[in-house]
């Protein structure tokens, strides 16, 4: 049964057809200030385990997207351009426009059930989070998670919300389960402007804390590292000190890649916040989407600290995001023992 709520809006002649979809998609609002300006796709999906490349250097082959487009609105996201297979624009639009999968849980249970199945990991959070905003409206997460509980399946999350934690006795039912938070700055204007709408880097700390004392297996992927944005090794090194506090079992970063009409969006960008910087980043993206080898590796050593396990299954940003290319903290403060304060990279 699908819920409705009180502050929802639906036009009953706003109906569209986006490419992929049998049936025209339902469009709705919601009466809420994080939502303002933010359109909702109800779909009914034809399938939701996606297979990952066997050229893929990931460790799963299975992922689930219960949406599209998402309202965190990274200026960095790499799944932008997937917005283009909506005739969706991968700019504004992938901010603004999100599909919803109202169908996913009943398809992941049916696919899941298959005799065929042979209940491989399936990862989720590798395309647009999962526990973005609406997913507290929708409620898609719980339904996934208890069918791969129930199909015994072995399952993980890559999120920015601290959202997940409301999923937290379900997840532990999960077999294999392991989750990671992206935190790539704790930096107050670095992470206000370039991923404006998602929940505070620190709130996302507490939630590593909160998952790995439950019992859950959670690290940290310091994601992306910008040269000269988030790159500072005292910026860096507070995140990881952090995460070690945390009980965060690993920890990764990755170099930004800048695959398609990201490379504009993020251009423009840095003509807005950081004009001193495109003159560095045209040197370093003179030959495509990725910085060359020596950068790369640069960035990666940053996120490398003693008695924090190194996440090395991900290496080059071509990996990420390959599955749906097509249709105990203090608030707002760390330990009084942690490094000394980050300098503003702004």
């Amino acid at each position: 049964m699908f819920v409705r709520w009180d502050e929802l809006k639906l036009a009953e002649e706003e109906r569209r057809s986006l490419p992929g979809y049998r049936d025209p998609a339902a469009v709705r609002t919601f009466d809420a200030p994080e939502a303002l300006d933010t359109r909702f796709y109800e779909v009914r999906a034809r399938s939701a385990l996606n297979r990952v490349p066997e050229r893929s250097a990931m460790p799963f082959r299975w992922t689930v997207n219960p949406y599209r487009g998402c309202s965190h609105a990274c200026v960095f996201c790499f799944a932008r351009p997937t917005h283009k297979y909506l005739d969706l624009d991968p700019g504004r639009d992938f901010e603004r426009e999100i599909v919803v999968k109202v169908n996913a849980p009943e398809l992941v249970r049916a696919e899941l059930a298959r005799p065929s199945w042979k209940r491989e990991h399936v990862a989720m959070g590798t395309n647009t989070d999962p526990y973005q905003w609406v997913e507290g409206r929708y409620r898609l997460m719980p339904g996934i998670w208890e069918a791969l509980r129930d199909s015994g399946t072995p399952g993980s999350i890559l999120t920015k919300s601290p959202l997940l934690l409301r999923d937290i006795e379900l997840m532990k039912q999960v077999p294999g389960i392991s989750a990671n938070l992206s935190v790539p700055t704790l930096d107050e204007k670095a992470w206000r402007a370039t991923e404006p709408h998602t929940p505070h880097p620190r709130k996302r700390l507490e939630a590593v804390a909160e998952l790995n004392r439950a019992g859950i297996p959670c690290g940290i992927l310091i994601a992306p590292l910008m040269p000269g944005v988030n790159d500072h090794p005292r910026q860096v090194e507070q995140i990881l000190a952090l995460a070690a506090e945390a009980g965060a079992v690993e920890v990764g970063g990755i170099a930004l890649h800048l695959r398609g009409e990201v490379r504009e969006i993020f251009f423009a960008w840095l003509r807005e916040h950081r004009p001193d910087l495109i003159e560095r980043y045209e040197r370093l993206y003179a030959r495509g989407a990725y910085v060359p080898r020596q950068e790369k590796e640069r960035l990666a050593r940053l996120a490398q600290r003693p008695g924090l396990k190194a996440r090395r299954y991900i290496r080059s940003g071509r990996d990420v995001g390959a599955a749906e290319r097509s249709p105990g903290l203090g608030q707002g403060g760390g330990s009084s023992h942690g490094p000394p304060e980050q300098p503003s990279l702004f």
